[in-house]
């Protein structure tokens, strides 16, 4: 039998130090005593030599991330599973894959209950005042398991601009404001009893807590009562499930309260918008109500409504999804990239983009800042329903006989929910009003594809769905929007 001392807990390098030696000597499982910090040194055994070469060791890196959760486990045991189960991994590469294998059940039970205590540390930490300056703070938390290290940096991040301590009974870690400093373990006496914070949690507790809602079983699963001599608001959820029954009955008796202020302003804003929207006798009327337009939230971060713009009585109408970044900035739809792109399509299938109306689903650039960038961010279904209002305001202002939905967004708007390119594209929709729909891929979906030869073969097909749609409107009496000048030759 081999003696093998762990000098840390929960340290990954330090116990990847110790294994690997033992794996490239091949040393049996059966043949090992683990020991950690702290133990006695006086057990059967003598210590282990370490060959010189250490070639031939090779374990995946899947298994050292799960070896780094489950040393932070509390269970002895852990040292002989995650030694057990690298030994195997020398010949059983995909031991790891086997969710029946017993080792690996244990190894994930392990995972889980590590997660899990690090979880419940960043709820149920509460921190208090060392002094009358609240500058500096201290907690005291009992983690079931060694789950200190791994979860310190969530409140280095959460708390960066203030110092702080959290102390449990075996390790403590200190915050600066800069670097995160662990020592030793502490006693409970080492943290103020209570602050003025205490009485913060429990009117914050007692404000969230819903009788109609409760089911102690299921508080006590996300909250267990082993945390809660450490949580101040701990002291009055045994009167406030006492007093559960007779608050909601109190609700069921109360009537139902006016709804915000907030809804009453929106919902009196798309009234006064629907009202206006009726002696709507031009495009220019519309676009004009459409630049207060506060239907949905993008108004709010975009530069400027990007209204449609065409021939007032286009024969043809193209919606796209939503204003781009240069569209947002100029105030015009299809300037972009993906405009430009458009532009060049139809000119080759001879298409006038001067008979044609342009617009999009929603009016209002949505985005995502990331640094100096703007990044588009697709609108959702209920911004898309909201900005319907408009668009439909331009088909009845246009009567185009024909429209082209680009891209999946456009298809459900003009569709309903239900509309896909997959199953639409390239076939003519008959409208109960007689207006004819075709849908096809939107032009920044050519723009976005990475495999350039596939692109140009998906611009190909684009082509062909435009040169369709030409033909189907020069079968249209009045309805023609071909240039006036031959194709271009070979």
């Amino acid at each position: 039998m081999y003696r093998v001392i762990v000098p840390t807990r929960n340290e990954l390098a330090r116990w990847r130090d110790c294994v690997r030696p033992l794996l490239a000597a091949r040393i049996s499982p059966e043949d090992i005593i683990w020991l950690q910090a702290g133990d006695a040194d006086a057990l059967l055994g003598e210590a282990f030599t370490p060959p010189r070469i250490l070639a031939g060791v090779r374990v995946s890196r899947q298994f050292m991330e799960c070896a780094e959760i489950a040393l932070c486990h509390a269970d002895r045991g852990r040292l002989d599973l995650l030694y057990r189960i690298a030994f195997r991994l020398q010949s059983e590469r995909k031991l790891l894959t086997i969710e029946t294998d017993p080792d690996i059940v244990l190894l994930t039970r392990f995972n889980k209950a590590v997660r899990r205590d690090s979880h419940k540390m960043t709820a149920f930490v509460r921190f208090r005042a060392l002094d009358q300056t609240n500058e500096r703070f201290a907690a005291w938390f009992e983690p079931e398991h060694f789950t200190l290290e791994r979860t310190a940096p969530f409140f280095a991040e959460r708390f960066a601009n203030m110092e702080w301590a959290i102390l449990t009974p075996c390790r403590s870690v200190f915050w600066n404001r800069e670097r995160l400093i662990f020592g030793e373990g502490a006693k409970k006496e080492d943290v103020p009893a209570q602050d003025a914070l205490e009485d913060a949690w429990r009117t914050y507790f007692a404000s969230i807590f819903n009788p109609a809602r409760l089911k102690v079983s299921a508080m006590t699963s996300e909250m267990p009562r082993k945390y809660w001599r450490n949580l101040p608001e701990a002291e009055i959820i045994p009167d406030l499930i006492r007093s559960a029954q007779h608050r909601e009955a109190e609700m069921i008796r109360t009537k139902a309260s006016a709804p915000p202020t907030r809804h009453q302003r929106q919902a009196a804003r798309h009234k006064s918008a629907e009202d206006e929207a009726v002696e709507f006798s031009s495009l220019t009327q519309a676009k004009k109500a459409a630049e207060t337009c506060t239907r949905c939230p993008l108004y709010e971060n975009a530069t400027q409504v990007v209204f449609g713009e065409g021939p007032a009585e286009a024969p043809l109408m193209m919606v796209g999804e939503q204003p781009g970044d240069r569209e947002d900035i100029e105030g015009h739809p299809f300037v972009g990239p993906a405009g430009q792109l458009l532009d060049q399509v139809l000119d080759e299938v001879r298409i006038d983009r001067k008979k044609v109306f342009v617009t999009n689903a929603v009016k209002h650039f949505k985005f995502v800042p990331r640094g100096k960038r703007r990044l588009h961010q697709k609108p959702n279904g209920g911004e898309v329903s909201a900005c319907r209002f408009w668009l439909d305001h331009e088909r009845a202002l246009v009567k185009p006989k024909v429209m082209v939905a680009l891209g999946a967004t456009a298809a459900q708007s003009l569709l309903g929910s239900g509309a896909t390119i997959g199953k639409l594209r390239g076939a003519p929709i008959e409208l109960d009003d007689g207006t004819t729909v075709f849908v096809t891929v939107h032009p920044s979906f050519l723009l976005r594809m990475p495999d350039r030869e596939k692109a140009a073969g998906e611009r190909v097909a684009f082509a062909r769905d435009l040169e369709a749609i030409r033909e189907h409107m020069e079968s249209i009496k009045g309805a023609s929007v071909a240039l006036d000048r031959a194709p271009a030759g070979p």
